[in-house]
């Protein structure tokens, strides 16, 4: 009876150090989870902890494009050219003596504006005003002046009957009719946003512009920010104003005119080979095609969603950054303007529009821009679009269907 006893100890024994070593394994297994989950952890704060200093890090670069956005304003306050100028009533009868009295006349019109861009040297660029009033209504040719006259021509039919060059039409009878000189001058609304300084003065609207108005920092159109553009740092020639650069130049050269219209993204769209700016190709009818200023603006869906804006013939953008923002509209499906306004409170500045705001730094002061998309998370899960220089619903909406 004792062999039985033995084996059944020796048994037991076995079994007992099978579970021994099991329960061991168990504990490593138990312990290395848990070493997993500290790992998991650690991981998910390093992660947390890298995507809160990106952001504070981002919220500085835009901190600093606002400084130097000011330090351009004020580099542009000093090309400045005050004029003693004042077109009151005897200035005007005098102007329309001076048209009767020939090219040399119009050219004299043309001098007392100061709006031709000359050598310095008098005599020589007295004698090329008056050989280009004598061209009168000749599309072809391109004064160095902020006119573009093929355009006047053509906007304006009876221009040509007139016998007066386009720049001479303009100083002594399209201004006070409140003609624009060019598609990117808004002469109405200059009018309305400088009323009391031109009623100072007497002068167009574009003297004002070329004289003062730009160097102060004063738009000539609304979706043309003379701030926002001189701070991309354009070459701007002696006199030149940083419109006409745009359109000389500018946008060849990839300048962007407004926040709201990003050049990159509207060629992307519009006809290879644009032969013409790409801010005055949407307003010329690129809006009516839907094509999109920006990854942020849908100009179909802004009609489709505002029937009384559609009604009206308006052009969505203007419509938008003149006073639809300001009234809640969004601009398309990804930026929820009521919202961002509410969740941004007090720190978005009266009278900016909630979208610009949100691309000029109000992407990294609010957790979530529109309901439900919290820019942590999306920063954190897709990183590139820091050296791509997007804000987060900009990276988004860029990668959605159009």
């Amino acid at each position: 009876m004792a062999e039985p006893a033995a084996a059944n100890e020796d048994a037991y024994a076995a079994v007992m150090a099978k579970v021994e070593t099991v329960a061991g394994r168990l504990a490593e297994l138990k312990s290395a989870r848990a070493a997993a989950h500290q790992a998991q952890v650690r991981e998910a704060l390093t992660r947390s902890e890298l995507t809160l200093a990106l952001t504070e890090a981002l919220a500085g670069r835009a901190d600093l494009e606002r400084r130097l956005r000011r330090q351009a304003a004020l580099r542009l306050a000093e090309r400045s050219r005050p004029s003693r100028r004042r077109h009151n009533r005897l200035s005007k009868t005098l102007d329309r003596v001076l048209v009767r009295l020939g090219s040399f006349g119009q050219a004299a019109v043309i001098a007392r504006s100061g709006l031709w861009r000359g050598t310095g040297r008098a005599a020589f660029d007295f004698r090329h005003m008056a050989a280009y009033a004598r061209r009168r209504g000749d599309a072809t040719v391109v004064p160095p002046a902020a006119i573009d006259q093929a355009w006047y021509l053509a906007t304006y039919a009876d221009v040509s009957a007139s016998k007066m060059a386009p720049l001479v039409h303009y100083l002594v009878a399209g201004a006070a009719e409140g003609r624009a000189p060019h598609p990117l001058f808004d002469a109405a609304w200059y009018a309305r946003e400088n009323a009391a300084a031109l009623a100072a003065t007497g002068v167009s609207p574009l003297e004002h512009f070329i004289r003062e108005g730009a160097a102060q920092g004063r738009s000539p159109h609304p979706l043309f920010d003379v701030v926002h553009y001189v701070a991309q740092g354009p070459d701007l020639a002696p006199g030149e104003d940083p419109v006409t650069h745009y359109l000389r130049a500018g946008w060849s050269e990839g300048l962007s005119p407004h926040p709201l219209f990003d050049p990159a993204w509207y060629r992307r769209q519009a006809p290879r080979n644009l032969a013409v700016a790409p801010l005055v190709h949407y307003l010329a009818g690129g809006w009516r095609d839907g094509l999109s200023p920006h990854p942020l603006f849908d100009p179909a869906w802004y009609l489709e969603r505002y029937a009384d804006i559609a009604a009206t013939g308006a052009e969505p953008l203007t419509h938008f950054v003149m006073g639809g923002g300001a009234e809640g509209r969004s601009p398309g499906p990804w930026f929820d303007s009521a919202h961002y306004v509410a969740v941004r409170g007090e720190a978005l500045a009266p009278g900016v529009n909630p979208l610009v705001d949100y691309l000029q730094g109000g992407a990294w002061a609010v957790g979530e821009p529109r309901p439900g998309f919290p820019t942590a998370a999306y920063l954190a899960a897709t990183p590139e679009l820091v050296r791509a220089g997007l804000t987060p619903l900009e990276h988004w909406a860029g990668r959605g269907p159009r």
